[in-house]
């Protein structure tokens, strides 16, 4: 006879029960090998051949199918009906691990499959309506628009990603879009994370690198609002070189709400997060809050029900709690965070009435204003409207 050789995989698919022997040494066996092996030192051949059963086929198996080559042929030149399996058990661990990568690839799309249709089926009320309602209320998006969706690594950005995927694949296709990944300086943590989300999710992200970190790691006074203003800027730069005319953000109700009271409380005036801003020092550019209508326990709810984790603050100065959460703490917007949750409790419509307090401004009973940088009082023209509105019913 001659030795003839086999596949690992050809091997498996083989019904019954088969006569491999392993001739690697005992101490490797131990470590592993094909199932259903038995252990036939190559150097112990001579004497342990009475082990074979010679009107069975023989499959042998090696490191890398040299020694199984060997050994077949001379098996074969005494009668057996002997195999090489081709690769040996390097071979068979490659067949392991591309059919593990496989298996995780597998799961991989069925987990962002389950991600998307959650958007569009579980959440459709809470996340998909008020998407789409922000992008109709607020003229969002224009035909022939290419939006940079700026993509922090958190569970927003990232939730605003999947939506204006869904927003393309379900129609409205009048746009394109970029799905833009600044690195500041993350920490190899945060960094991976970032990447591990977008390829699960299966967001096609574009990287760029900046060094704000490091610049404003020595800024002692405001350095959130250095790195927030430089972290805008290099979007805007880097969007508008990639032939974009706007650039998205993840902030949603809550920020909203949570800005105009912060305002009043910690800034002395009445202002609001706009939903779309043109920019001051990049003409041409616009930014855009797609999630305006979306409240934050909502995307809460969607990551934890994909079973999705994101990174908390991709700030250095709290990037040790990158998946722990709670990087807010002591600060000011979690203070006010938490006042509106207590006032909440007792009145759930404060959070709608906060968020519509700056739609329904009646300028005849503010004190003053500004607009284009211009301020305004009641008394500018307090006595030519003498007359012209009534008791207003307070009480002195």
């Amino acid at each position: 006879m001659t030795l003839q050789r086999i596949e690992p995989e050809e091997l498996e698919r083989l019904p019954g029960r088969k006569q491999i022997f392993d001739l690697r040494s005992p101490e490797d066996f131990r470590k592993g090998s094909m199932p259903g092996a038995e252990n036939l030192w190559f150097e112990e051949m001579e004497e342990q051949k009475g082990r074979i059963d010679k009107t069975k086929p023989v499959y042998l198996l090696c490191y890398t199918g040299q020694m199984s080559s060997e050994t077949g042929e001379e098996l074969a030149a005494e009668g057996y009906e002997a195999f090489s399996i081709t690769g040996g058990y390097r071979a068979y661990l490659k067949l392991q691990l591309k059919r593990l990568m496989e298996k995780k690839d597998e799961e991989k799309l069925l987990r962002r499959r389950t991600a998307e249709r959650s958007i569009i089926k579980t959440y459709r009320k809470e996340l998909w309506s008020r998407f789409i309602k922000a992008i109709k209320d607020y003229e969002l998006i224009k035909d022939g628009d290419k939006i940079a969706v700026c993509i922090s690594g958190g569970k927003d950005s990232m939730l605003m990603a999947k939506l204006f995927q869904e927003l393309y694949r379900h129609g409205l296709r009048n746009f394109e879009v970029v799905y833009l990944v600044m690195n500041p300086g993350y920490n190899e943590m945060n960094y991976q994370q970032i990447l591990s989300n977008a390829d699960l999710l299966g967001v096609p992200i574009t990287v760029f690198e900046s060094q704000i970190f490091d610049i404003v790691a020595a800024e002692e006074t405001s350095p959130c609002y250095l790195c927030a203003r430089m972290r805008r800027g290099y979007l805007y730069s880097k969007a508008k070189e990639l032939g974009c005319n706007k650039i998205a953000l993840g902030h949603h109700y809550d920020d909203v709400i949570e800005t105009i009271l912060m305002g009043m409380l910690y800034g002395g005036q009445m202002q609001t997060m706009m939903p779309k801003l043109h920019s001051v020092n990049f003409p041409g550019m616009e930014l855009i809050r797609p999630m305006y209508l979306i409240r934050e326990a909502d995307i809460i709810r969607w990551a934890k029900f994909n079973d999705l984790h994101f990174i908390q603050c991709a700030c250095r100065f709290t990037e040790h709690c990158a998946t722990c959460g709670g990087t807010e703490k002591g600060s000011k917007r979690a203070e006010v965070k938490r006042l509106i949750r207590q006032l909440a409790k007792e009145e759930p419509v404060i959070e709608s009435n906060i968020f519509k307090s700056v739609e329904n401004v009646n300028l005849a009973t503010i004190v003053a204003y500004k607009k284009d940088g211009v301020r305004h009082h009641f008394l500018d023209d307090y006595d030519e409207a003498e007359g012209s509105a009534g008791d207003d019913g307070s009480s002195l």
